[in-house]
């Protein structure tokens, strides 16, 4: 009878494992059943209850747009890990598996709200046009306008938040600093807070309706650059 060799299995980069004393093959064991994924578990569910199925890496930005969609209609007070997972379709564990928490949520919608408002804060051409793009920004995403500015909500120490929320502020600073002296007076940082507080009052106002009678059916970007003309002068 011939005997076999048994070829040493490989390791990482296709280096010889050492495999010892070499023991007589005896019949296979039935493999553990490994543990299922947030992904596949959700993909699971779907079958079962007929509810539409994510692809894998799709399902973070699902999990987030149904928080903005409850934010948006209903406040971050409404917010439920379970019951985001029943609009997104997915198992209840699912959005823990990505945001570990609610408070995990609503960071990381913060921190991608703050990235949106850093990136429109940079295409302005001037201090003025800065302002527009921060009332814009808070009307085209008012949920991630919501969650930015409540820091009880959010993990404080949280990275990816503390960055793009520097990034954002180094804009408006930006902003600030190109318009002369003469236009914003000789404290580049306190103009800085004017700046900010008018375009963040008159968004905040407005996101909440209490303009609805002073700016009724006129523009709301143009009567900000009438109110922004007013305070900074140097601003064009």
């Amino acid at each position: 009878m011939t005997k076999r060799t048994r070829t040493p299995s490989t390791g990482p980069a296709g280096s010889p494992r050492p495999t010892g004393r070499s023991e007589p093959s005896g019949p296979s064991e039935p493999s553990e059943p490994s543990e299922p994924s947030a992904d596949s578990a959700s993909a699971s569910a779907t079958k079962s209850g007929g509810r539409r199925a994510y692809h894998h890496g799709d399902l973070r930005r699902a999990i987030v747009t149904a928080a903005l969609d409850v934010i948006s209609s209903e406040g971050p007070s409404a917010l439920s890990l379970r019951d985001l997972a029943r609009r997104a379709g997915v198992s209840h564990a699912a959005p823990a598996h990505h945001f570990k928490d609610r408070t995990g949520l609503l960071t990381a919608i913060a921190a991608e709200g703050y990235g949106l408002l850093a990136a429109t804060l940079a295409e302005a051409a001037d201090l003025k046009d800065a302002g527009v793009r921060y009332v814009r920004f808070a009307r085209d995403h008012p949920a991630h306008f919501q969650v930015m500015f409540t820091p009880e909500l959010l993990r404080a120490n949280d990275l990816e938040l503390t960055t793009a929320r520097a990034l954002a502020s180094e804009r408006l600073r930006d902003a600030v600093s190109a318009v002369p002296a003469g236009g914003r007076g000789t404290d580049a940082r306190l103009a800085g807070v004017a700046a900010w507080s008018l375009a963040h009052g008159f968004a905040t106002l407005l996101l909440s309706h209490n303009l609805d009678g002073p700016v009724g059916d006129q523009d709301p970007e143009e009567v900000f650059r009438l109110l922004s003309g007013l305070l900074f002068q140097g601003s064009s």
